[in-house]
């Protein structure tokens, strides 16, 4: 059984603690972070727009892609150190939600936090990347609340004559 754990700042602790209760200990443990371009791409923008483009080699875009590599090396190490099993770790960089998914190819378990609002149920309590992952991982979701689940009451159900979608068969 191959499980993939993606690694996010401020849920990881709760997707490695859900790796450790559900794997079989013959399992493989992936730990998994993937980094956007986002932040080098707009410190290279700023840089260009605001100081010119003289001097390539004072642009901060390659520092803070370095920066963001430390810091997943890091990520991953506390990580696997939490999880306290062997594991192996991943690094991918690219369009975040398209990079989770591809690396659960393959995989049976890819297990994720809700990133959204953690303050009520519902279906904004997953930001937009878990919900494409969510709808596009071809493998079974396990789906961890990142702190203690909030309480509150479901919706009402739906009023009489609500009829539900029509499904093509």
């Amino acid at each position: 059984m191959i499980v993939i754990t993606w690694i996010v700042e401020g849920t990881w602790p709760a997707c490695v603690d859900a790796a450790g209760a559900v794997a079989p200990a013959d399992a493989e443990i992936v730990l998994l972070h993937v980094t956007g371009g986002e932040a080098p791409a707009a410190a290279r923008g700023a840089y260009a727009g605001l100081m010119g483009r003289r001097r390539p080699e004072r642009d901060p875009g390659a520092r803070v892609a370095e920066l963001g590599a430390v810091s997943a090396r890091d990520l991953l190490e506390a990580a696997a150190g939490r999880l306290g099993r062997p594991c192996a770790t991943a690094e991918r960089r690219g369009r975040t939600e398209r990079e989770v998914v591809a690396a659960a190819e393959g995989a049976d378990l890819l297990i994720l936090a809700r990133d959204g609002d953690d303050t009520r149920l519902g279906p904004r309590s997953l930001g937009p990347a878990s919900r494409f992952v969510v709808d596009h991982a071809p493998c079974a979701v396990l789906l961890v609340w990142p702190r203690e689940v909030p309480a509150g009451p479901l919706p009402p159900p739906p009023g009489p004559g609500h009829r539900p979608p029509l499904r093509p068969d």
